[in-house]
């Protein structure tokens, strides 16, 4: 892997994890919840965007492979958060929350899977 990939990467990860913090923050300041929907919405928005980039990677050839190695991997990497689903479903358990733990769980999972799919088919859609 090229030096310039590496540092596209690297900043792309730098500017999701930035916005991960931020929005993250955003959300769970102006909404109240039981569940951690601050790390659920960005999970959500970056499955939607990896979708819809992933069709645009398919039917373009705009973006070089540096750019999407610092789209994909870096930015949505960095703005994703898988760790952070994880120890909060873990402490819903650990709470004795398993049913707030287990709809954490099938949101997040669920969730992403249509949102990536989603971001996917409607590009793929626009494009055709």
């Amino acid at each position: 892997m090229s030096w310039q990939t590496l540092l596209a990467i690297g900043s792309g990860g730098f500017i999701g994890s930035v916005l991960r913090a931020y929005l993250n923050g955003l959300v769970n300041r102006n909404l109240s919840h039981v569940l951690p929907l601050g790390t659920l919405s960005v999970n959500l928005i970056g499955s939607f965007v990896i979708g819809i980039l992933f069709a645009l990677f398919m039917h373009t050839t705009v973006f070089s492979p540096t750019m999407k190695s610092f789209l994909s991997t870096g930015f949505l990497g960095g703005l994703t958060t898988y760790s952070a689903f994880a120890i909060e479903t873990f402490w819903l358990f650990n709470q004795g929350s398993l049913v707030l733990a287990l709809s954490n769980a099938l949101l997040n999972l669920a969730g992403t899977v249509l949102a990536a799919g989603s971001g996917f088919k409607i590009v793929n859609f626009l494009l055709k």
